[in-house]
C-alpha cells in the first residue's frame, strides 16, 4: 500500500494506491507513528492515487493538524489534476504544499 523513503531530514511516504476509505486505516496508523517519532518534514507522494475520498482527505487533515502542533511540515508531491482541483476548492491546499501536480 505505501512505501517509506528517507531522504535526508524527511520521510517520503509513498502512496501506492487509491487514498480510499479501505485503506486509508493503515496509512493513518502509520503516519501518526511518524509523526508521533518526531518527523520533521513528511511527504506524501501521491503519483500512483488517482481516486481520493472523504476517509484519505480525513488522514490529510489529521496529519496536517498533528504536524502543525509540532512545527512540523507536510507536503503532497505528485498529485494528479483531479485531485489537485478538489484540494484547492476545499482550500486545503492553503494549509499544507502541494507541488509536482501531474
Amino acid at each position: 500500500m505505501f512505501e517509506e523513503i528517507r531522504e535526508g531530514e524527511g520521510l517520503t511516504v509513498k502512496i501506492q494506491s487509491d487514498l480510499v476509505a479501505s485503506g486509508s486505516k493503515e496509512l493513518k496508523a502509520r503516519l501518526v507513528q511518524l509523526v508521533e517519532g518526531g518527523e520533521k518534514l513528511l511527504t506524501l507522494d501521491f503519483h500512483e492515487v488517482k481516486v481520493i475520498d472523504s476517509a484519505g482527505i480525513g488522514v490529510l487533515i489529521s496529519t496536517q493538524n498533528s504536524l502543525k502542533q509540532g512545527g512540523q511540515k507536510l507536503k503532497l508531491i505528485g498529485v494528479r489534476e483531479p485531485i489537485f482541483k478538489m484540494l484547492k476548492i476545499m482550500r486545503l491546499d492553503k494549509h499544507f504544499e502541494i507541488s509536482g501536480v501531474a
